[in-house]
C-alpha cells in the first residue's frame, strides 16, 4: 500500500514556487522528503509482491521473521504481547496476525513453561521449510534493490536516515505507536 501517491514527483522549481505561497516549505527538505516516500514505496512494492505471490502479508511475515530469530539462538520473549510491541501493531491485530499463522500451520500457541497462565508462539516445522524456501528469493530481491549503491554508501544512507528517525521521534512523538498491520 502506497504512501506517497504521486508517480511523478514535483519538479524543484515548482516547489521554489511553491514556497512563495508557503513559507515554511523548504524546497530542499521537501524534495527530499517527497524522495525518500516514493522510495520507500517501491520497496514496499519490491517485497510486497514476493508476499503476496507466496499468500504472505507484510505483517505474517515480520510475525515470521521475530520467531525465526528466535529459531536462530536469539533469546527474546515470544509472547503475543511481546511480538505485538517488537513489531508495532496493537495486541488485537497479533492475536489475528497469529490466528492466521496458527490456521495454517505456520505456528503454535504453547503455555509458557514458567507462568502457566501465559502463552508462547513458536514456529512450526512447517513454518522453517517455508521460510527456508522463500527467503533466497526475499534476500535477492533485497541485495539487487540495494545493488546500486557501495558498502560506503550504504553505511552513510543507514547513518542518514537513522538521523531522520531520530528527528522523527523527538520532534513529533507519536500519540499511538501502535498501527495495524
Amino acid at each position: 500500500m502506497p504512501h506517497l501517491l504521486l508517480k511523478d514527483l514535483p519538479r524543484y522549481e515548482c516547489l521554489l514556487e511553491a514556497a512563495k505561497q508557503f513559507p515554511n516549505l523548504d524546497p530542499s527538505a521537501c524534495e527530499v522528503f517527497l524522495n525518500l516516500l516514493r522510495t520507500g514505496d517501491e520497496a514496499f512494492r519490491v517485497t510486497d509482491e514476493h508476499f503476496q505471490h507466496n499468500g504472505l502479508s507484510q505483517g505474517r511475515f515480520t510475525v515470521l521473521m521475530l520467531l525465526f530469530d528466535k529459531a536462530c539462538g536469539q533469546s527474546h520473549s515470544c509472547t503475543p504481547a511481546a511480538l505485538a510491541e517488537r513489531s508495532g501493531v496493537t495486541r488485537a491485530t497479533m492475536t489475528g496476525l497469529i490466528d492466521t499463522l496458527e490456521r495454517d500451520a505456520m505456528v503454535v500457541r504453547k503455555p509458557d513453561p514458567a507462568d502457566r497462565r501465559m502463552l508462547s508462539v513458536e514456529l512450526t516445522p512447517r513454518a522453517l521449510t517455508f521460510l527456508a524456501s522463500i527467503l533466497p528469493e526475499h534476500f535477492r530481491r533485497i541485495n539487487d534493490l540495494m545493488s546500486p549503491l557501495s558498502e560506503t554508501e550504504r553505511r552513510t544512507l543507514v547513518r542518514l536516515l537513522g538521523k531522520i528517525a531520530v528527528r522523527a521521534s523527538e520532534a513529533f512523538p507519536a500519540t499511538n505507536t501502535l498501527v495495524h498491520a
